[in-house]
């Protein structure tokens, strides 16, 4: 099986796991994604950056942190991909339906990331889009192609760059600023919005990618490093992307950050800020999609890489202008996958999976299905407003209860007809 590359359908071997350092680096390059800049830019014209803003940034990534630590566990205590995991909870056949959700869901947002990227360059420096989004989107693919050696490689670099152009930027706003941080810190918000509908916003704009933790963290060499390069990434690093953000657009009054760094004289290093950030997210995601599609068709690894990144890369334009809403619809049913992985290890399987080479699977699981249904209506019917208004949040809860009564009314019903079988 890892003739498909990179361990795509088996378990990462000793000899290929990373330690902390590594892990760590790979979550931040992960989580460092400038669209968390930008919601953090959002979420800093609706609240004062003390105590609200810090309240719904922290609260809201905890609860990320959370979700992808349980997530974590599960994957660096098996060394499985996400899509390896679900063969556990959907069965192998099973398995290849939200397999599909995730695969295409990430070739989307690749696509949409690196019109992200191309735009403000174009804007800025005047260098013609389409063949700035070919050659980016090309790149992009060839790091993936290659596999999780290049991403970790990307990461060691972009990690530390990142850190010092966004710290760069919050020092320049409240150096300029009148009343220096007072200026920042008690700023009066332009907009109005509630703590809770903040943090949604905060929680949704990064939980699908949050449910695609295994298929990085199976690369830890124990649990400890999988669980605390998580919650690194997630807690640390998305909030540090959201104060960015969230600083940039008070000091400045725009939430889109290129325009925040290009108004800051910081144009030069906004354009790497955003190359690295996009690039290590983007690369991620593709890289997540592969697996996915490797799960589907059982082809090469690499091969399958180089096709999506081609027609995300062609596609980028078009999906950027129209299937941001449609992706946002799709992320919606991607948590409840997470939370059938985190049900089915921790409630029905306690922790303890079968060597994925003796592991004899079934071909489908209608509980898991019927639960990801559940998951969806709930997430749908999730009010705008109130503390039940995290919808991917709820989904995640309705996941995991539905899934582990289901299970275990299941497992009740054929232990009681074991008797009546064998008297017959």
């Amino acid at each position: 099986m890892e003739s498909h590359g990179d361990y795509a359908l088996t378990a990462v071997p000793l000899n290929a796991r990373r330690g902390f350092i590594s892990m760590t680096a790979v979550m931040l390059g992960f989580t460092f994604f400038a669209s968390s800049m930008w919601t953090g830019g959002t979420l800093g014209q609706n609240f004062s950056l003390w105590p609200d803003l810090l309240l719904v940034i922290l609260g809201g990534n905890l609860l990320l942190g959370i979700y992808g630590s349980l997530l974590a566990y599960a994957a660096s205590k098996t060394n499985l991909s996400t899509h390896v995991l679900l063969w556990h909870s959907f069965g192998v056949k099973g398995s290849k339906l939200p397999s599909f959700m995730l695969a295409i869901t990430q070739i989307g947002w690749f696509g949409v990331g690196i019109a992200m990227l191309s735009a403000p360059i174009t804007k800025y420096v005047g260098i013609p889009y389409v063949p700035l989004l070919l050659v980016g989107g090309l790149a992009m693919t060839y790091t993936v192609a290659v596999g999780f050696k290049a991403i970790e490689l990307l990461s060691m670099i972009a990690v530390p760059a990142i850190l010092i152009l966004g710290f760069t930027s919050v020092f320049k706003a409240i150096f300029d600023a009148p009343e220096g941080i007072d200026t920042l810190l008690f700023s009066e918000p332009s907009g109005s919005m509630t703590i809770a509908v903040g943090m949604s916003l905060a929680v949704g704009s990064f939980i699908s990618g949050a449910t695609l933790t295994p298929d990085f963290v199976r690369f830890s060499k124990n649990k400890r490093i999988g669980v605390f390069s998580t919650a690194i990434g997630f807690v640390f690093g998305n909030s540090l992307m959201f104060i960015f953000g969230a600083v940039g657009a008070i000091a400045t009054g725009v939430s889109d950050i290129a325009e925040v760094l290009a108004l800051q004289g910081l144009l030069g290093a906004g354009i790497i800020l955003l190359v690295l950030n996009i690039w290590t997210t983007n690369d991620n995601a593709l890289y997540a999609s592969g697996l996915g599609l490797v799960n589907i068709t059982g082809l090469k690894r690499s091969h399958l890489v180089w096709a999506a990144g081609i027609f995300g890369t062609v596609a980028s334009d078009f999906l950027y202008n129209n299937f941001i809403g449609w992706l946002s619809f799709l992320s919606v049913s991607l948590p409840p996958i997470g939370g059938i992985i985190i049900a089915d290890f921790f409630f029905r399987a306690r922790t303890k999976y079968p060597a994925v080479e003796s592991f004899n699977p079934q071909k489908f699981n209608g509980v898991a299905i019927v639960s990801w249904l559940i998951a969806i209506a709930v997430s749908v019917a999730s009010p705008d407003t109130g503390v039940f208004s995290v919808a991917p949040l709820n989904a995640i809860v309705a996941t995991i209860v539905s899934y582990a009564v289901l299970t275990a009314a299941l497992e009740k019903v054929a232990r009681r007809a074991i008797p009546k079988s064998a008297e017959a």
